[in-house]
C-alpha cells in the first residue's frame, strides 16, 4: 500500500496490467527493454520463470518536442483506491466508493443537505477521507473493515441505514465508535487482538473451553453465535468478491507494519562462461535483444543452434565470434548446473544449496565485467585479528538481482508454497515462454570474511556454548511449528556469524559513512560434514550502473579492517541497556524471543539489512556472558583490545 501526493491511500495492482498505458494504446511499446536475466533464479527448482522485468520508469512525451517514435512513454504501474470506505470530515458519515474511483471523494449526504438548503456556503460538499481501519488474514488477503456487520453484530445484516464513525477523544480503540441510524452502536475495542501463536484457547465448536487453532477477536466476536472468517478478498487484483479462505481475520490500522511483508529472493551474479564460451557472448545471448528471439524459436519448436543464429536478423551482433564459441555459449545458457566445482550436499536445504555456489565463487579472485573480487591472505592482517579468519575477499564490484516473489501479511513467514505466493500477484498467470516476475538490479561492493575452521570447530563443540544456544533453538522450534516458519536447526555457528555481521555493520556505519540501511548481510552457514560453510558478506548496493564509490572495499584492506573489528568487539562488551540486556537475554527477547543478549541498543540493524528479521543474535557468543567471560569466540580479542584502549 502506498499514499499518493494528495493523501489518497492506494494498493498497487497485480502484474496483469503492468506495462500498459491508461488509454490502452499499444503502439511503440518495446517490453524487451525492461527484460533482465538471472540464470540461477530462473531455474525450475528455483523460481521457475522465463525472465524478469524491471519496473517501468516515468516517461512523458514532451509537448514542445516532436518525437517520431516515443517508445515506452506513458507506461505505468496501476494502483487502486483502498480502503474503499471513507468518513466525512464534517458529519462523520461512512460511505463506500469503488476501487477505481479517481476523483476526490465527497460526502453525498452533505451534498444533498446543501442542495436542499440552497446555501452558497454549502455549494461544495466537504471531502471524505479514507478510514484508518482494515482487516487482514495470515494468508495474504486484505479487505475493508466489515463496518455494517460489526455494528449490527451479524454476518448478514439487513439494515442499510446511514452509519457514522465517531471519536470520543480517548487514545484507545474503545474511544472510537461506529453508529447506525437504526440505533445500533459499537466501539472498536479489541478489534486488533489475536491469540498468540501456539496458544489458541477459547470456545470451540461444541461450546466448551479448550485448546484450538489460534483465532482472533474479530473472528470470534463480530457476530453472536457465529464466527466471521476471511472471505478471501484480493482488491489489488480488482476483485470485489472474495475467493474463499476460511482463516481467522483481524482488524488492523492500514499503516501497521504487519499489513505487508515483501517476500523477495536475491542472487549475486555468478559468471558461467566456459573455456570456449566468452562471458561477453554469454551475456549477449541472455540480453534483451537475443533472449526474446531464442524464446520464440523454442516456443515454435525450432532448432536453436549456430546456423539459426547466423541466419537470424541479429546475426550482425555475433559476427565477431566463431562457430565453436557460439555452440559453447548456447550450451552454457541452456544448462541448469551451477558448475562442477560446486559440491552437492544432500543435507542442504534449498536456500543453503543455492548459496553454496556463491560461497565457492567468493573465495576466489575474479575479474569479470559484473563481478570483481580480490583475495587477501589473512597473514597480511595483524595477528590478533587475522588468526580468526581463513579467507578475506574484497568484492570491488558485484551485481545483485532482487526479485519480488510474493508477499505476506500478519507474519513475515507462513506456510504458503512458492507457487501460491506467485499466484497472489496475478489474476491470470502467464504461460511459457512469458512467465515473469518483477525485479531490479543493483550494483555494489563488499567485504567477505570466512572464519577459521579450526578455531570455529573447537569453539562450537564446547558444552557451555551448546548449552547457551539450546534454549534459543527450542524457542524457535516452538515458533516454527505454530507459524509454519522455515524448518531449521539454530546452531552456535549461525548465531555467531549473524551477530558478528550485525556488530560489524553497525561499526562500519561510523567508520565509512554509509547509512545503517545501506549495508546488507549475506550469510553462508553450513555444518555439513566435509562441506562446512562459515562466511559473511557485508556489502552495499545501489541502483546506479556504476555501483558505489569503493569506501567499503577500502575499509577491508590490511591496516584498515583490524581497527574496525576491534572497536566492534569492544563495543559489544557493554550495551547501554546492560545489565538488563545481558540478563534478559538468558530468558529470550526480540522477535519470537529468538535473541539472547541483543537489543536495539547493541545488536539489531534495520530490517532491510538483516536476512533473519533480527533473530538469532547473542553478544554472549561474541564476547562472553556476565557469568562466563570465556564463552565468546572473540573473548581474547575483546579483552586485549580493551586493555589496549
Amino acid at each position: 500500500m502506498v499514499v499518493a501526493r494528495d493523501g489518497t491511500s492506494l494498493v498497487v495492482a497485480g502484474l496483469d496490467h503492468w506495462f500498459e498505458r491508461e488509454n490502452r494504446d499499444t503502439a511503440n511499446i518495446d517490453l524487451s527493454e525492461f527484460r533482465v536475466q538471472e540464470w540461477r533464479l530462473e531455474q525450475p527448482h528455483e523460481l521457475d520463470v522465463d525472465y524478469f522485468r524491471l519496473p517501468p520508469d516515468i516517461r512523458r512525451r514532451r509537448l514542445d518536442v516532436w518525437v517520431e517514435s516515443p517508445t515506452n512513454t506513458g507506461l505505468t504501474i496501476p494502483a487502486l483506491r483502498f480502503p474503499r470506505w471513507h468518513v466525512c470530515v464534517k458529519c462523520h458519515s461512512l460511505n463506500e466508493f469503488p476501487l477505481v474511483q479517481r476523483e476526490r471523494a465527497r460526502c453525498p449526504w452533505c451534498a444533498a443537505e446543501g442542495e436542499q438548503e440552497k446555501s452558497p456556503r454549502r455549494k461544495f460538499a466537504p471531502p471524505m477521507v479514507q478510514v484508518r481501519f482494515i482487516a487482514i488474514c495470515d494468508r495474504g488477503h486484505i479487505q475493508d473493515f466489515p463496518w455494517r456487520q460489526w455494528v449490527h453484530e451479524s454476518l448478514t445484516p439487513a439494515c442499510t441505514e446511514r452509519m457514522r464513525l465517531k471519536a470520543t477523544g480517548g487514545a484507545s480503540l474503545a474511544a472510537t465508535r461506529v453508529e447506525c441510524e437504526c440505533g445500533a452502536k459499537r466501539t472498536l475495542e479489541r478489534i486488533t487482538e489475536a491469540d498468540p501463536p501456539g496458544r489458541g484457547t477459547g470456545t470451540d465448536a461444541e461450546g466448551g473451553r479448550g485448546r484450538r487453532e489460534p483465532s482472533t477477536f474479530l473472528t470470534d466476536n463480530l457476530a453472536k453465535g457465529a464466527r466471521y472468517l476471511c472471505p478471501g478478498h484480493r482488491p489489488w487484483l480488482g476483485e470485489d468478491q472474495g475467493t474463499g479462505c476460511d482463516r481467522p481475520i483481524r482488524g488492523s490500522l492500514r499503516g501497521a507494519t504487519n499489513v505487508h511483508f515483501s517476500l523477495t529472493r536475491s542472487a549475486i551474479y555468478l559468471p558461467r562462461a566456459s573455456d570456449e564460451a566468452p562471458q561477453e557472448l554469454v551475456e549477449l545471448l541472455e540480453g534483451p535483444q537475443f533472449a526474446p528471439y531464442l524464446d520464440l524459436l523454442r516456443a515454435a519448436k525450432q532448432p536453436v543452434n549456430t546456423a539459426t543464429l547466423r541466419s537470424s536478423p541479429l546475426a550482425h551482433l555475433i559476427k565477431d565470434f566463431k562457430d565453436p564459441q557460439l555452440g559453447a555459449a548456447l550450451q552454457v545458457i541452456s544448462s541448469t548446473s551451477s558448475g562442477e566445482h560446486v559440491p552437492v550436499v544432500p543435507t542442504d536445504d534449498p536456500e543453503t544449496a543455492f548459496r553454496r555456489a556463491e560461497y565457492v565463487t567468493l573465495r576466489t579472485g575474479l575479474t569479470e565485467r559484473q563481478l570483481i573480487t580480490k583475495t587477501i591472505r589473512p597473514s597480511e592482517y595483524q595477528d590478533d585479528v587475522g588468526r580468526y579468519f581463513a579467507k578475506v575477499t574484497l568484492v570491488e564490484k558485484l551485481r545483485e538481482t532482487r526479485v519480488l516473489t510474493g508477499f505476506a501479511r500478519v507474519y513475515p513467514d507462513n506456510g504458503m508454497t512458492l507457487d501460491e505466493r506467485k499466484a497472489q500477484l496475478w489474476r491470470e498467470p502467464p504461460d511459457k515462454p512469458h512467465r515473469w516476475l518483477p525485479a531490479y538490479i543493483v550494483y555494489g561492493e563488499g567485504i567477505y570474511l570466512e572464519f577459521n575452521p579450526r578455531l570455529l570447530g573447537a569453539w562450537e563443540g564446547r558444552p557451555d556454548v551448546v548449552r547457551r544456544v539450546e534454549p534459543l533453538n527450542n524457542r524457535y522450534q516452538t515458533a516454527q511449528r505454530s507459524r509454519h516458519l522455515r524448518p531449521r536447526f539454530v546452531t552456535p555457528r549461525l548465531v555467531l556469524l549473524h551477530t558478528f555481521a550485525h556488530l560489524l555493520m553497525n561499526q562500519l556505519t561510523f567508520e565509512c559513512g554509509y547509512g545503517s540501511a545501506s549495508l546488507r548481510e549475506r550469510l553462508y552457514v553450513s555444518t555439513a560434514q566435509g562441506a562446512e560453510m562459515a562466511g559473511v558478506l557485508i556489502y552495499t548496493a545501489a541502483g546506479d550502473a556504476e555501483g558505489t564509490l569503493g569506501g567499503l572495499v577500502r575499509m577491508g584492506k590490511p591496516a584498515n579492517l583490524e581497527p574496525v573489528i576491534r572497536r566492534a568487539i569492544v563495543r559489544a562488551r557493554w550495551c547501554s541497556a546492560d545489565p538488563v540486556c545481558m540478563e534478559l537475554g538468558e530468558g529470550g527477547q526480540g522477535p519470537d524471543t529468538c535473541n539472547l543478549a541483543a537489543c536495539h541498543n547493541c545488536g539489531l540493524v534495520p530490517e532491510t539489512s538483516c536476512e533473519e528479521f533480527n533473530r538469532f543474535l547473542d553478544r554472549g557468543l561474541i564476547v562472553g556472558s556476565l557469568g562466563n567471560s570465556d564463552l565468546g569466540f572473540f573473548a581474547h580479542l575483546a579483552a586485549s583490545s580493551e586493555e589496549r584502549t
